[in-house]
């Protein structure tokens, strides 16, 4: 079984921007995440990202203020490469398991994040759960 370590839990009250790394937060079974806006019914409840991604994104803008959440991600994993899992994969996060629902994302015009940041990794490599 492969193991990774949960680096960051981010979130926001808004679509579209930088989360807010926090000390914790709360699962709710086919909800998401309590308080963050991308919560509610659907495929993409929970999002992650692997640190390693976040990395490659530094290297490729060499701007070292990259950090947790700052791709939207709600969750930040180190030590897995999560975009590698095929749809279907289960993760055990804490006391919660989680499905992966979807890996990337359609990018929409105007989003905050990339105007931000200049470019963004969630829509190759984000996985959704």
């Amino acid at each position: 079984m492969k193991k990774g370590i949960v680096k960051a839990v981010n979130i926001s009250d808004t679509k579209g921007v930088v989360k807010t790394p926090v000390d914790s937060v709360v699962l709710v079974e086919d909800y998401g995440i309590e308080g963050d806006a991308h919560s509610g019914k659907g495929k993409r409840q929970v999002s992650l990202l692997a640190q390693e991604s976040v990395d490659k994104m530094i290297a490729m803008t060499g701007r070292k203020d990259l950090t947790e959440g700052v791709f939207a991600e709600n969750i930040t994993v180190e030590g897995l490469e999560l975009h590698t899992l095929p749809v279907g994969t289960k993760l055990k996060i804490g006391e919660t398991l989680h499905v992966v629902s979807q890996i990337g994302k359609e990018c929409h015009s105007g989003c905050a994040i990339m105007k931000q940041v200049g470019h963004c990794i969630m829509p190759r490599e984000g996985v959704f759960t």
